[in-house]
């Protein structure tokens, strides 16, 4: 018996460990890149800085099985992790809050509001924007206007190359506005980044006899997915096949391509101790990139004197680019719908991740998901 995973990311590298310790059988994992980890590769550069090389990830839940889990893999450096916005040069705490909203109105103004926001949605509440658009208090009128204009508006633009009312709902309300003074950027218990890398994790993960990985593969190249019959080098496949890639591409884009967006990375190198305050600076009103990333204030890595920073662009993802954000719109997900219903034909293939399911997954969810995918895999 054996179990084929396409793709060494965090969903691969998951389901492929509990699959090796649930069951008796091998497990292949073939990966297109020359590493394992996915998105969260990370490496030192020439300057020996340590560098997330497709952009900043930090580990945050709420679900104690997941942090377990890769617990087993990893110590961790405790990162309660904060995010600026430079809104025309000034600093404001984001998610928006009444930090923030003392920075951009001035006390007295923005004690009105702070009445305003408590009055109507409480304290300690987390208020989407387009909830807060709907108001009709001045107050509130006035905040909306602001947030909208200098938080979201400009930067969703250069993030999603749509403006915001054209996404999903769901995609907005990621980053609320927080009636309260918390700067950090996310709430969960449990956050940080692993102490020794993503990639270290995520290599001692497959670190299991029966788990074989296969770098520099191109699964497309071997899979083939026609009507119910996955083939395999042009065989029928009758063993399952977990398949993290992007379903368009297993299936030929016979239905048309799924948008996604792609990002390109500016390196910098600076010979200096800290670059910016926080270790994420959103650039939400000006510049051409989205954020500057300062990796040293994510890992806590100690190398005085030089620090990398990486400047992030986001774009169409193009037919040779590397796809990261499914488009959370409407036409997007009816296509993807009709692929999958396709694919579900197939009794031997399970998709999961980011890519197969096109939708966004925070890590922890990804394991979540991969722990559980690998447990019904294995009673197939």
């Amino acid at each position: 018996m054996r179990y084929w995973v396409v793709g060494a990311g965090p969903a691969g590298c998951t389901v492929a460990r509990e699959l090796a310790e649930s069951t008796d059988a091998e497990v292949t994992v073939l990966e297109r890149r020359p590493h394992v980890a996915g998105n969260t590769y990370d490496a030192p550069d020439a300057a020996g800085v340590m560098t997330h090389r497709y952009g900043p990830h930090i580990f945050h839940t709420y679900d104690q099985e997941a942090y377990a889990f890769l617990s087993r893999f990893t110590a961790w450096y405790p990162l309660r992790h904060r995010v600026l916005a430079n809104v025309h040069g000034k600093l404001l705490p984001v998610p928006f809050n009444l930090v923030s909203l003392r920075m951009a109105f001035g006390n007295l103004k923005a004690a009105r509001m702070e009445r305003a926001l408590r009055d109507a949605f409480g304290d300690g509440t987390r208020v989407a924007i387009l909830d807060l658009r709907e108001r009709e208090e001045p107050e509130l009128r006035e905040l909306a206007a602001y947030v909208y204009e200098n938080i979201f508006r400009t930067y969703t633009l250069k993030q999603w190359g749509l403006a915001p009312d054209a996404l999903d709902p769901a995609a907005m309300a990621r980053v609320p506005v927080v009636v309260g003074e918390d700067c950090g950027y996310f709430q969960d218990p449990y956050q940080g980044v692993p102490a020794d890398g993503y990639t270290a994790l995520f290599t001692r993960l497959l670190d299991h006899p029966r788990i074989h990985v296969e770098l520099n593969v191109d699964a497309r190249e071997r899979f083939r997915l026609e009507g119910e019959t996955l083939t395999l080098d042009d065989e029928p496949c009758r063993e399952p096949v977990i398949y993290t890639g992007a379903l368009d591409e297993l299936m030929g884009f016979r239905l048309g391509q799924l948008p996604y967006r792609t990002l390109d990375f500016t390196f910098e190198t600076h010979p200096t101790d800290g670059y910016q305050p926080v270790g994420v600076v959103n650039y939400t009103v000006d510049e051409a990139f989205t954020r500057i990333t300062e990796f040293k204030k994510l890992t806590g890595q100690k190398l005085p004197g030089v620090t990398t920073i990486a400047k992030e662009y986001s774009r169409a993802c193009g037919a040779q680019d590397t796809p990261f954000y499914p488009i959370p719109d409407e036409k997007s997900a009816a296509r993807y719908a009709a692929y999958r219903r396709e694919a579900d034909r197939c009794p031997n293939l399970i998709l999961l991740g980011r890519l197969a399911e096109y939708r966004y997954y925070n890590i922890d969810t990804i394991v979540s998901h991969a722990l559980e995918a690998g447990r019904l895999a294995a009673y197939r």
